[in-house]
């Protein structure tokens, strides 16, 4: 039994109830990262005893599922896509989106399929946009393949944006305080590729890589529901 299956107990004698206490939790979260999150924490947050808790959510691997589902509801589309294509990109652009917005989420993007009601949901809408373009198997391997590159995409970010925080030293600072040591490698000659990728290469900000990327992964993704099965 899911922890959406399972009836919430009677909220007395403090009104309480999963959904402020998945409320409790996202903030948390947002503050300080996962690591933010335990039970004892909500519960001093919603003025409760932490055992009670337990009595709505059995285990942490619940509760984030719980948040998860619930920053899902800022992904899903209001309206069913138009098409395969704008359906991905939604998928894409709102779970980089979101994933600014809660950057513990990109800590548990990727694995298990999201069971809750807003991840059948947006699951559900992402693959009825390919209705009639393409067999089940093949649409599920699109749908992956895009995943695997906004997902990672994202983690990247995320990884950057955390480093900042860390160090104090932004992209370029940091870009900076390490010119020496790079350059001095580049001027051995042994890594000529590195070189002409950090004398001649655009720096582009991350909004600007994540859409490049998505485009050119959704063009593969069009190439291959264009070619005819062998």
């Amino acid at each position: 039994m899911t922890v959406w299956d399972r009836p919430e107990p009677p909220n007395q004698p403090v009104p309480l109830d999963r959904e402020r206490i998945v409320t409790a939790a996202v903030a948390l979260a947002d503050e300080g990262g996962l690591e933010a999150v335990s039970l004892r924490k909500i519960a001093a947050r919603l003025d409760a005893g932490p055992m009670r808790l337990y009595r709505y959510i059995s285990t942490k691997e619940e509760l984030f599922d719980l948040m998860v589902d619930e920053v899902y509801a800022e992904i899903r589309p209001e309206e069913q896509p138009g098409d395969w294509r704008e359906a991905l990109g939604i998928l894409a652009r709102r779970t980089r989106q979101t994933a600014l917005r809660h950057e513990w989420l990109a800590d548990l993007l990727g694995g298990r399929p999201a069971l809750g009601p807003n991840g059948l949901a947006m699951t559900e809408a992402t693959l009825s946009a390919f209705d009639g373009v393409a067999d089940i198997d093949t649409v599920l391997r699109a749908v992956e393949t895009v995943s695997a590159y906004f997902i990672g995409a994202i983690r990247r970010e995320i990884a950057n944006l955390r480093a900042e925080r860390a160090t104090g030293l932004s992209k370029h600072d940091w870009q900076r305080a390490r010119g020496p040591h790079v350059t001095s490698m580049l001027a051995t000659g042994r890594f000529p590729a590195l070189a002409r990728a950090v004398h001649d290469g655009t720096d582009v900000d991350a909004e600007t890589s994540f859409a490049t990327g998505l485009d050119w992964v959704l063009d593969a993704v069009a190439a291959k529901l264009a070619t005819p099965p062998a």
